[in-house]
């Protein structure tokens, strides 16, 4: 009989034990999603104004909605976001997918939001931001957002591995108070941070001063080596580049990596790093 007590007690321990897990393990996982629902929703609302002030542009002008340089005295349909935040630099989408989210710059903290909300709240997700490192005319803007497994944030870029959603998605478009610029796909490739031993290695994110050409056609030179396919899409020295970088789980410290260039020659549709 004893040992009957024995039993049933230890079997109403585990179960005990099994239910706590149980709680917990689903508390943290509507905890989860409600932050991500609570964070996307932020996202949605700064692009619908972004959206609201492109619609009432474009009715102002009784064509199809356009950014201007705000010395014309049209007002950009991002100045709203930029008074909310002056960190804001631009807005970084891909046509047709998740990716549509502002972009941070604070050189004087570089990573500053890889863990704060568009508000300066905490955030897992974060929001994309600029290298630090950059600066007018340094002719590559580097990019940075985080993969997350919702498949928010800049999670879309693995996508490009395929060939076929290149195919499907060349653009990426980077509008600010200047403008908007569209950029060509011309590569993506996966790689990973290094350490300082490694040698003869390509670290695309030391990459942000291209104004020699020398510089700038050995990146573009590594960047045609470590390309998953051509897309036959090539650069000049003179051109703006745009390179964004997420984080990959095909190795340690794996990142994937795409990279386009400016269409065009004119880049006074090119936001401007304040």
């Amino acid at each position: 009989m004893n040992i009957l007590k024995i039993h049933l007690s230890r079997r109403t321990v585990c179960v005990a034990v099994l239910l706590v897990v149980f709680c917990f393990s689903a508390a943290m996982l509507a905890r989860d999603l409600y932050t991500a629902r609570r964070e996307a929703a932020a996202f949605e609302a700064l692009a619908r104004q972004v959206e609201a002030d492109s619609a009432g542009e474009s009715r102002e002008s009784g064509s199809a909605a356009r950014f201007v340089p705000p010395e014309q005295e049209e007002r950009s349909p991002y100045e709203a976001i930029y008074q909310l935040n002056p960190d804001f630099f631009a807005w970084v989408s891909i046509p047709d997918t998740k990716l549509n989210y502002p972009v941070m710059y604070s050189p004087e903290e570089p990573e500053r939001y890889l863990h704060r909300a568009f508000d300066g709240s905490y955030s897992a997700s974060g929001v994309p931001f600029l290298d630090g490192a950059c600066f007018p005319g340094c002719g590559n803007y580097l990019l940075y957002g985080h993969n997350m497994k919702n498949g928010t944030m800049f999670a879309p870029l693995l996508s490009y591995a395929k060939e076929d959603f290149w195919r499907e998605h060349p653009v990426i478009r980077l509008g600010g108070l200047e403008g908007v610029a569209e950029y060509e796909v011309v590569a993506a490739f996966y790689s990973r941070l290094y350490s300082v031993e490694d040698t003869g290695v390509f670290r695309y994110y030391t990459a942000t001063d291209l104004r020699e050409e020398t510089d700038f056609q050995a990146y573009l030179d590594q960047v045609a080596r470590a390309a998953l396919y051509d897309t036959g899409v090539t650069a000049s020295w003179g051109d703006q580049l745009l390179t964004l970088s997420t984080c990959s789980y095909h190795t340690r410290n794996g990142r994937f990596v795409v990279v386009a260039r400016l269409q065009g020659e004119e880049t006074e549709g090119l936001p401007a790093v304040p």
